[in-house]
């Protein structure tokens, strides 16, 4: 039995304190916000989409059913066109699978519960990690205005994009850390409930405004609102820069929405712009210390990813556990050489599908490569999967989705997908 530190108790990290509990580990979890359970306000946060990766793993805990009770199936993507014209694109090629709506408060909370009724687990809420040690495993803190030190045998960081456990490992010798910024930002606002308190737009889907260079999304709330996140560059038109009124360049831009925004123009002065940074960094161990989540490879949210990543990440270093019976110094290097490749995939595929999302999703092109797909899907099933279908609904690593859609748009690998849908096609064989 190990003692292990886990800095941060947003959503990978107290998951992964279940896992260590379970395996009989004693873990410390230090979060440097107040316990989020009783706060008042929850903050800003962009909604989660949670897939199959993520619900996979939170099967492996007995947590799925909580969890999923909580969200909202999105069986496609509602397309908001400068018209105001709606155009629903199914997920999945049988319309049957979907990614789960659902809010980072709640699921942070779900997560904490189940991790304060693990007997080996400590939260320590208001509780700042100041420095940590790879070689000793010594955590430096700060709680009610005084500063502590603390010795454990293993220190995980799941702190963010910005992580402070990070820090001990990029300044030792040979590591290589980069942010990459994108020119674009994000700020939250709200949809409320129709006068009747029914939803005011179709909670099966996942709404886009796409316009090019900017896009607006909103996903649905159990309490039949809808949080919508705004896209946009920091400068030019259609950006946070752009010197026309908001009410006129939602006029213009996006006149459908209008009605829905109850507060527009003090929803979009009081709430912050944020940043969407994708962070990539190696090695993410040294010594004691290891990373995880966006600590050791944030990404941006276009894919819908990155708690889905996180959670992955979790049970590899379970699996690594295993495989090492709970050996720390051999399970942290193999975790983090078989989830490197994968989180670099991922990292990459999400900064693609912004261009997809914002641009492509309203093309005839792309509408019609969408529909050959599902087609291929049904008739094929055997010999073609859509990139979309690997990331979002099957545990397929990420670096292989990308090798095997790359393959299967090789000619010969296509004219078997085709020949293997025309013959299902003749039999009858798809019904």
């Amino acid at each position: 039995m190990s003692d292990v530190a886990i800095s941060g108790g947003g959503l990978s990290g107290p998951l992964l304190a279940v896992f260590l509990a379970r395996r009989g580990h004693r873990v410390t979890v230090y979060e440097r916000r107040d316990d989020p359970r009783q706060a008042l306000s929850q903050g800003r946060s962009i909604n989660l989409a949670l897939s199959t990766r993520g619900i996979t793993a939170l099967e492996k805990v007995g947590l799925v059913d909580s969890v999923m009770s909580a969200g909202i199936a999105m069986h496609g993507r509602m397309i908001h066109d400068a018209r105001g014209k709606q155009d629903f694109q199914s997920y999945s090629a049988d319309g049957s699978k979907a990614i789960n709506s659902i809010s980072r408060s709640t699921l942070n909370n779900v997560l904490l519960g189940a991790a304060e009724q693990e007997p080996n687990v400590s939260l320590l809420f208001g509780h700042r990690i100041l420095a940590t040690a790879h070689d000793s495993g010594e955590v430096s803190y700060e709680a009610n205005g005084e500063s502590f030190r603390r010795t454990h045998d293993v220190i995980i960081g799941t702190d963010g994009a910005f992580s402070a456990t990070r820090d001990a490992v990029v300044r030792a010798d040979r590591a290589d850390f980069s942010q990459e910024y994108l020119p674009w930002g994000y700020k939250e606002l709200s949809i409320s409930p129709d006068p009747s308190g029914a939803f005011a737009l179709d909670p099966d889907a996942l709404h886009i405004w796409p316009r090019g260079n900017a896009m607006i999304i909103a996903l649905p709330n159990p309490d039949h609102s809808f949080t919508a996140t705004l896209f946009w560059p920091f400068d030019g038109p259609c950006g946070f820069a752009d010197p026309r009124t908001i009410a006129q360049h939602f006029a213009e831009v996006y006149p459908d929405l209008v009605p829905l925004l109850g507060d527009l123009q003090g929803e979009f002065e009081r709430h912050p712009v944020g940043s969407l940074v994708t962070v990539r960094m190696w090695p993410w161990t040294r010594g004691r210390i290891g990373l995880l989540g966006d600590a050791a490879h944030a990404i941006v949210p276009f894919f819908g990813q990155g708690m889905n990543c996180s959670f992955e990440d979790v049970v590899e270093l379970d699996r690594c556990l295993d495989e090492t019976s709970d050996n720390w110094a051999e399970a942290l290097p193999l975790y983090a050489e078989r989830r490197k490749p994968h989180a670099d995939a991922i990292g990459e595929l999400a900064l693609a599908n912004f261009v997809e999302m914002r641009d492509k999703v309203s093309s005839t092109m792309f509408k019609a490569r969408k529909n050959v797909e599902h087609a291929l899907e049904r008739l094929a099933p055997d010999h073609f999967d859509s990139l979309y279908e690997l990331v979002s609904f099957s545990n397929v690593p990420y670096a292989e989705t990308r090798t095997r859609t790359a393959q299967q748009r090789r000619f010969p690998y296509n004219v078997v997908a085709v020949a293997a849908a025309a013959k299902a096609l003749v039999t009858g064989s798809h019904r």
